[in-house]
């Protein structure tokens, strides 16, 4: 068979994401930390009104219209934002623009592992450190190998955590290269890192709209950093790569900051009580401030928990990977989402 790709492509894993059943399937669909909300009315009515004429010509190429709207909401100039085709890309772009074979890309671990995919698909040097056992940010060994790009996940993934805001600030005054901090989930939580792009020049904030905003269907994130950055990466990302549709519907998303807000509210209301519910059966759970829960079942046996989930539709996540196999990761549903999780699993841990 010929050999057409490169050596790095060649020997790479590729990313596996959470497993998507068709729509309209009949599942608790539990693993992907999408919101079980709707978007907002807003975003939904901008759909509806789509015109032909939209589709028939090429987007704003840097996505205009959103970026002054995030200005807006963020009380950051539009200048200092750039946007992609979900928060996936600008982590590429970043890789993209920084890295390269001889330089380092850094990150913690476990954290989301579509860091290692980017990096190797550049052929760039990975150096991963694990957290510690209370999750506290392992700042002297970061440091110590001074990425060409440093990630950071905050609230991390599976953990749930929050990476302190002295923490970063420590170590992004200590790296020469770029600090990437990847805040996906941020509108579960109750701090955030944006003060820090306009401390330190090498400071990216990214950001997505599939998490808050219940829209990982359209594929909009966005980044803020010091324009002298951007630019940059400007360089590198696609010339046209967020359409006109996403653009609209998200800027009337992230406007309807209010309606974010509600969902958000409800979702942390019910990531308390599945955490109370999980806890009387046995669990181990992590302090979440996101929309998921890292957990560990009373008996250790989470391959299990999950296959026989899945099998009754009800999908959960399991990474089986160096210390989380005996652990779950559970997106927070609606209540009646949850209420049938915690049924079934009454069911298998009394009778497995």
């Amino acid at each position: 068979m010929p050999n057409y790709f490169r050596s790095n492509v060649d020997a790479m894993a590729s990313y596996v994401p959470g497993e998507q059943p068709p729509r309209g399937t009949q599942i608790v669909k539990l693993n992907s930390n999408e919101n079980p909300y709707p978007p907002s009315p807003a975003a939904l009515a901008v759909l509806r009104k789509i015109d032909g004429e939209w589709l028939r010509r090429y987007p704003e190429p840097l996505g205009g219209e959103f970026r002054e709207a995030a200005s807006k909401v963020l009380g950051v100039p539009n200048d200092w934002i750039i946007v992609g085709n979900g928060s996936d890309e600008l982590l590429s772009i970043v890789i993209r623009a920084c890295a390269e074979p001889g330089r380092k890309v850094v990150y913690p671990m476990p954290t989301y592992v579509l860091y290692r995919t980017l990096t190797e698909m550049q052929a760039a040097d990975i150096t991963e450190i694990a957290y510690r056992e209370d999750y506290s940010l392992p700042i002297e060994e970061l440091v110590t190998v001074n990425g060409s790009v440093t990630f950071i996940a905050s609230p991390n993934s599976p953990s749930g955590h929050v990476v302190l805001i002295d923490d970063l600030r420590k170590l992004a005054s200590q790296l020469s290269g770029v600090l990437a901090i990847d805040e996906a989930y941020v509108d579960f939580t109750e701090e955030n890192a944006l003060a820090l792009v306009k401390e330190y020049e090498n400071v990216i904030v990214i950001r997505t709209l599939s998490k808050g905003y219940s829209l990982a269907g359209l594929r909009l994130g966005f980044g803020i950093a010091n324009p002298k950055l951007l630019n940059g990466l400007f360089k590198v990302k696609d010339s046209y790569n967020i359409d006109a549709i996403a653009c609209a519907v998200g800027t009337a998303a992230i406007t309807d900051q209010d309606y974010k807000n509600a969902c958000v509210a409800k979702i942390k209301a019910s990531r308390t009580k599945l955490a109370t519910d999980l806890k009387k059966l046995g669990f181990h759970i992590w302090d979440s401030q996101t929309n998921f829960l890292l957990t560990q079942p009373p008996q250790g046996n989470a391959e299990y928990l999950y296959q026989k989930l899945k099998e009754q539709g009800i999908l959960i996540r399991y990474f089986k990977q160096p210390g989380l196999e005996d652990k779950l990761r559970i997106t927070i549903g609606t209540d009646e989402q949850n209420q049938t999780l915690m049924e079934a699993l009454i069911y298998l841990l009394g009778s497995g």
